[in-house]
């Protein structure tokens, strides 16, 4: 694949309208302080599942920017569809191709180079798979193969690369395990080994380049954190971290590695915790993510300039937007309104 483009002086923030229908990803313009307006939306040529719920697809990653953000992929968990989309200098979606996703319900991406995978949840008589499609030099799907999880109904919640696009790992649950497949030089997989979850409700999951992973953890509402071995082994760095909060669920992390960011829709909060160099977690702060409590955040990310932090409001179809102080703490800037979302059922957002 061709990355070369030019350089983005600004940035957007992407999110999913998960409509019944017609799904579209909408398109918020970032100024050059961080604040948010009404870019664009653009239909994905799929249909979501249309559920007015804080998180209709109980994932994290259903929209994904590639590394180098040239292209942008969704799910479409109505249609049973995954549509890629070429980014311009302006942050302007063109959109190149709809493909099945191999399954029942996708609602997870991740991309490494030329390979993108996408979670299936599956239903009734359809089992729980990880999908794989290599990504073609004008932007298009080519199906690669699909794979169980540890279980038919494992009911996948993310699925993230190592940093060397070696393993890919997926949350698990029902089951409460972490999935590791090896990734083959062709992009099929061989595995999974699987591993338990230190806790119960492993959800939203981020490799740092220096190999840890971390989970997010919806039972016990804590962050964990991991190595793995290139067999898909995990070994427990700092297990369980509490943070106090309710529906612990996603998490993104800063460009300097240094600060974790948990969304946590239960009591409307985001969790700091500082990242030692060893993997260790510490909580270092919670702050609303609205001015009076009132926001249930879900899906989060941080610009690629490493200034400010997003995230969606599963309960109002807002975007909160933050500044990342230099010790890691979140200042409020504004609560995005106009952004086109519904109240209830928006889902995912990726950030340039």
């Amino acid at each position: 694949m061709n990355c070369k483009h030019k350089k983005r002086s600004r940035g957007v923030v992407y999110s999913m309208t998960n409509a019944a229908g017609t799904n579209q990803v909408v398109a918020l313009r970032r100024s050059i302080n961080g604040r948010l307006s009404f870019l664009n939306s653009y239909p994905t040529g799929g249909s979501g599942t249309g559920q007015a719920t804080v998180d209709p697809l109980a994932s994290q990653g259903s929209v994904i920017l590639s590394r180098r953000g040239r292209y942008l992929f969704n799910v479409n968990a109505g249609s049973n569809t995954i549509s890629s989309f070429r980014v311009s200098h302006h942050g302007k979606l063109t959109l190149l191709d709809v493909e099945s996703s191999g399954g029942i319900r996708p609602n997870s991406l991740a991309q490494f180079r030329q390979l993108l995978f996408a979670t299936n949840v599956g239903d009734a008589t359809h089992t729980s798979n990880v999908t794989g499609f290599r990504i073609e030099n004008d932007g298009s799907l080519t199906f690669i193969g699909s794979n169980p999880l540890s279980t038919t109904s494992a009911q996948p919640s993310c699925v993230v690369f190592s940093p060397n696009g070696r393993l890919l790992v997926v949350s698990e649950l029902s089951t409460n395990k972490l999935s590791v497949y090896q990734v083959n030089s062709d992009g099929t997989l061989s595995g999974p080994t699987v591993n338990n979850s230190n806790g119960n409700g492993p959800f939203g999951s981020v490799f740092l380049s220096r190999g840890f992973l971390l989970v997010s953890e919806s039972g016990p509402n804590a962050l964990s954190s991991y190595t793995a071995d290139l067999s898909g082994t995990l070994t427990v760095v700092s297990g369980s971290v509490l943070n106090g909060q309710q529906a612990t669920c996603w998490v993104a992390v800063s460009k300097s590695e240094r600060f974790a960011y948990t969304a946590n829709a239960g009591n409307g909060t985001i969790t700091t915790y500082r990242i030692r160099r060893n993997g260790r977690l510490f909580v270092l702060d919670t702050v609303f993510s609205t001015l009076l409590g009132t926001g249930a955040p879900i899906d989060s990310g941080v610009s690629r300039d490493g200034r400010n932090f997003y995230t969606l409001n599963g309960n109002q179809g807002s975007v909160s937007v933050f500044r990342i102080r230099k010790d890691g703490r979140l200042v409020r800037l504004q609560v995005f309104e106009n952004t086109g979302l519904p109240e209830l059922g928006a889902q995912g957002l990726a950030v340039l």
